[in-house]
């Protein structure tokens, strides 16, 4: 039987009108290890971000403009309702069910993996809903389900981190004093590494462990799979005064704290966790106070971030080197062999971690899939012609890196070269931008989106993101859009260490797909009577084809820009390459 239909054979068992299956886990992680990809499982789809709705007669699944071109694809042919988030006359998934449940009508779901703001909003959205919350349907039908992820703990010195694990615990309690919470509980997987300096493989590209993590002026309790500390690590532990708990004890633990005022992130916490805290104690729902202290680079962490660009430029040049140089003779050359090929030369790479995601490698119209996987049935052969789109980054010891950029493999077409250089012509535009501090993302988005939007067109994501150091690739709460989306929490004001993705684009479903992207960190630019001023500093280092340009459409700002990053980008990359390699790189860092 298909895996929908035993679903709603279950609802029609046990009464209920709708059953929720997010892309999450019990820590609201952006991205999942096997265990956790629920969604993906039932539906087919296996983009990072949706959630499934089943009712007994109908499916529905809601993804963002991300992923429209590939979730089409995917469930073709299935009995699922694509819902394109942020379309017109599209719904939230709270209108919808508020507009097709009668009153009384039971919504079920899984609460260990449910975000508490959207069960909220839902039930404001809904009053008179039951609600179900500690139901799983997926697991009878789930027979080969993979177990939870194991991986052993590993420690990033401080002379990667800059700042020491009591450094960053004491800088927590302070704001526990501030807020008058007594006890906070921290269940990000991102925050609790960088917490604790400690990192691990529990999620693929994202060097993380599973755990929980509960603080008060007195102590700090971490709840983890004891087996994944080693000795060098529990004397780490040990010498901190971190007290390990069974993670399986959390729940149990959570339920002996009474009457305390608890700091909490209801974007983070489950719902199971708050339904547990919620009678028996006061609730502060303000973010983790580690999401802003992790996303504020210090200048240790900025320094060694810069060090890894450079690693990661030389890997990336070498590779826009291959193969710019052999398109014309190599016909064995494909999505797969050069998305591997540069992994390769990541991996060779001093304190080379892992990837930082899986690389989107798109030829041709794939590259108008924002989040393309190339796999065997799709893996298109190159041919010297068209654009070959690459959005890659890697994990090293002293840094993630993140960048994209897009490739003419043979001669374009007049509207081609039009594009790029309009991406081109974006991306310039607000890396050069200065602003009073307190500005936003949503003041500079148009910036990028300005010379895109003059052509009519637009691109169905956020501009850029907020990067992790050596953790997640997207990282809250800075980054680039023109409309806040509350689930991406990217709106926070600039500061100076912060990093940010600039990465406007362009893509033409059945026809191609055009990024550019950079690094940025935010930097003082000045201060006058008129308040403090701020901007950027690109720091990814490699070349942006100059094949595609048109110079023509190119300002004397621009091309001055753009000459002063290619003669950077060949000032530290240079001294890395071989001979012919540096010839190469002269020519397209080359002042147009």
């Amino acid at each position: 039987m298909d895996k929908i239909k035993q679903i709603q054979k279950k609802l029609v068992q046990k009464g209920i009108d709708a059953y929720i299956i997010p892309t999450a886990d019990d820590h609201n992680s952006e991205y999942l290890c096997e265990y956790y990809k629920t969604r993906a499982f039932l539906s087919g789809f296996t983009g990072s971000a949706g959630t499934l709705v089943i009712t007994p007669k109908k499916s529905f699944l809601w993804t963002d403009g991300r992923y429209h071109i590939q979730a089409s694809k995917q469930l073709e042919g299935k009995n699922i309702t694509l819902m394109k988030q942020g379309t017109n006359g599209v719904p939230t998934i709270e209108e919808f069910l508020a507009s097709n449940l009668k009153e009384n009508s039971t919504v079920a779901f899984e609460g260990k993996v449910m975000p508490t703001s959207f069960v909220l909003k839902l039930i404001e959205k809904i009053p008179n809903i039951k609600l179900n919350s500690d139901i799983d349907l997926v697991s009878d039908i789930w027979e080969d389900r993979p177990r939870l992820p194991f991986s052993f703990l590993y420690k990033l010195e401080e002379f990667f981190s800059g700042k020491s694990y009591k450094e960053k615990l004491n800088e927590i309690k302070q704001k526990l004093i501030e807020y008058q919470a007594d006890v906070h509980i921290l269940s990000s997987l991102e925050d609790q590494a960088w917490l604790y300096n400690l990192r691990a493989n529990d999620i693929p590209h994202t060097p993380v462990f599973l755990a929980f993590t509960i603080i008060d002026q007195e102590t700090c309790h971490l709840f983890i799979d004891p087996k994944k500390i080693d000795k060098i690590i529990e004397k780490y532990l040990k010498e901190n005064e971190i007290v390990v708990h069974e993670y399986s004890d959390f729940y149990t633990y959570l339920s002996t704290i009474e009457n305390k005022t608890i700091l909490l992130d209801l974007n983070k916490a489950n719902y199971s966790l708050y339904s547990i805290l919620n009678n028996k104690n006061t609730l502060i729902n303000k973010a983790d106070p580690s999401l802003l202290l992790k996303a504020i680079k210090n200048k240790v962490e900025i320094d060694n971030t810069i060090h890894a660009h450079i690693k990661d430029g030389v890997a990336f040049t070498k590779w826009m080197y291959y193969v710019k140089t052999n398109i014309q003779e190599d016909s064995s050359l494909s999505e797969l062999t050069v998305q591997s090929y540069l992994q390769k030369l990541r991996q060779a790479q001093e304190s080379y971690v892992d990837i930082s995601f899986d690389t989107i490698c798109a030829y041709k119209d794939h590259g108008a899939m924002m989040h393309y996987s190339a796999t065997t049935e799709s893996n298109y052969t190159l041919e010297p012609n068209d654009f070959l789109l690459i959005d890659s980054g890697g994990h090293y010891l002293d840094g993630t890196t993140d960048i994209t950029r897009t490739l003419a493999l043979g001669n374009l077409t007049d509207m081609q070269k039009l594009h790029f250089t309009t991406v081109l012509k974006s991306v310039i535009a607000l890396s050069e931008a200065v602003f009073l501090k307190g500005v936003k993302g949503l003041n500079l988005d148009i910036l990028a989106r300005g010379p895109i939007w003059k052509q009519l067109l637009d691109y169905k994501c956020g501009t850029g993101h907020g990067v992790g150091f050596l953790l997640s690739v997207h990282e809250a709460p800075n980054g680039f859009r023109w409309q806040i989306v509350p689930e991406r929490n990217d709106s926070a004001e600039f500061v100076p260490g912060m990093i940010t993705t600039n990465e406007p684009g362009i893509y033409l479903e059945n026809k191609y797909g055009i990024r550019i992207e950079n690094e940025m960190v935010c930097v003082p630019k000045g201060k006058s009577e008129f308040g403090e001023f701020l901007g950027f500093e690109t720091i990814t280092y490699a070349p942006i084809d100059l094949d595609a340009i048109d110079v023509n459409l190119l300002n004397a700002e621009e091309k001055n820009w753009l000459n002063q990053y290619h003669k950077k980008v060949f000032k530290l990359i240079s001294p890395h390459l071989e001979a012919d390699e540096v010839e190469w790189l002269k020519n397209y860092t080359r002042e147009i």
